[in-house]
């Protein structure tokens, strides 16, 4: 019967109603209605490349406008391998590899301000930066240019920042961010500039906005966080308890997220993010616990951001008139701080 159904089966059949839905949206026109796929011939495709299975729900590979890194399988520690994009067709099995790492390499970035150049980061803890001649590969290359010595567990994730060259953002499986500045003449730096701690769990992904002001991260304690990059602090939080995110980017200049994820049920989910919150929401602050008291919430589609202070003393007859229980403090918390 309907009324003995639990409130969590009657949300997932609302949910799975929803999903059904989800696949027949009205028309609407648009630019890109002519998109279609097409695979392509065998001889314009990159064939028997040995694929890694180590680097989990990371990429595989980097392409840059010369070249495809493919993270690959290789005996006694991490590889990958450098493949002109001209270069299509079967593999030779003794191509050379990118090697040097004593652990599987887990991720690959091409640096973009330098098409020959590469970071890679492994489960020895390590990240290198690897320059590419811009000739073929004629052996294996086994020295980097320079290595990343300063996570205390495994390095799972990689990223240039945009807009400010030799400059890489490391996550590592210690819950920490490092912040690396490469222009330097060390060939073995051991201390980041900025160390960001405010995880509490791995992180799974990280993603800039397209000038570099911020970073979002999702982490696995089902979080998505909004980083100021260059003061390490946190902008903002998100979680929402029936998406579980995996996977976070900035959608360009619409400052809004879009991440993947799951649901509750290991539904597969898409969730499209505001950056800004107008959300202002007020508590009442007592002398009893539980101390802080919610209140109520101001909604607005503008983003509050600043944090403000005023008093605005009432008559002395007013005063009188109220009980003095009355006179207990509020506080407001927006987005950005806090309002008195």
């Amino acid at each position: 019967m309907v009324s003995s159904l639990s409130s969590e089966v009657c949300e997932q059949r609302l949910d799975e109603h929803l999903l059904r839905m989800s696949w027949h949206p009205q028309y609407r026109s648009s630019k890109f209605r002519h998109v279609f796929g097409k695979p392509a011939s065998k001889e314009n495709c990159y064939d028997s490349v040995p694929i890694t299975h180590s680097v989990h729900d990371n990429h595989f590979c980097a392409v840059n406008p010369h070249f495809i890194a493919v993270v690959t399988e290789c005996a006694g520690g991490g590889a990958f391998l450098v493949i002109p994009l001209h270069q299509t067709g079967k593999l030779d099995p003794h191509y050379p590899k990118v090697c040097g790492h004593r652990g599987n390499v887990l991720d690959i970035k091409w640096n973009p301000f330098d098409d020959f150049e590469i970071a890679s980061c492994s489960e020895d803890t390590m990240i290198k930066i690897w320059d590419i001649p811009k000739q073929l590969l004629s052996r294996n290359l086994t020295a980097c240019r320079k290595e990343l010595v300063g996570h205390s567990r495994r390095v799972g994730l990689v990223e240039w920042h945009p807009t400010a060259a030799n400059i890489l953002f490391s996550a590592g499986y210690d819950y920490k961010v490092m912040v690396w500045n490469l222009d330097t003449k060390e060939s073995v730096i051991k201390s980041p500039v900025k160390t960001i701690d405010c995880h509490q769990d791995v992180i799974l992904s990280m993603s800039f906005n397209t000038n570099g002001s911020l970073l979002a991260t999702t982490c696995k304690d089902r979080k998505i966080r909004v980083l100021d990059p260059r003061a390490g602090s946190v902008l903002q939080e998100a979680s929402y308890k029936g998406h579980r995110a995996s996977k976070v980017l900035f959608l360009g200049n619409l400052k809004k997220l879009l991440s993947t994820g799951t649901s509750r049920w290991n539904n597969r989910q898409m969730a499209l993010w505001d950056q800004g919150d107008g959300n202002i929401r007020y508590y009442e602050v007592s002398a009893d616990k539980p101390y802080l008291n919610y209140l109520t919430e101001y909604r607005s589609y503008h983003p509050q951001k600043g944090i403000g202070e005023c008093g605005v003393p009432r008559p002395l007859g007013a005063l009188r008139d109220r009980d003095e229980a009355d006179l207990s403090p509020t506080l407001g918390t927006s987005a950005g701080g806090l309002t008195f």
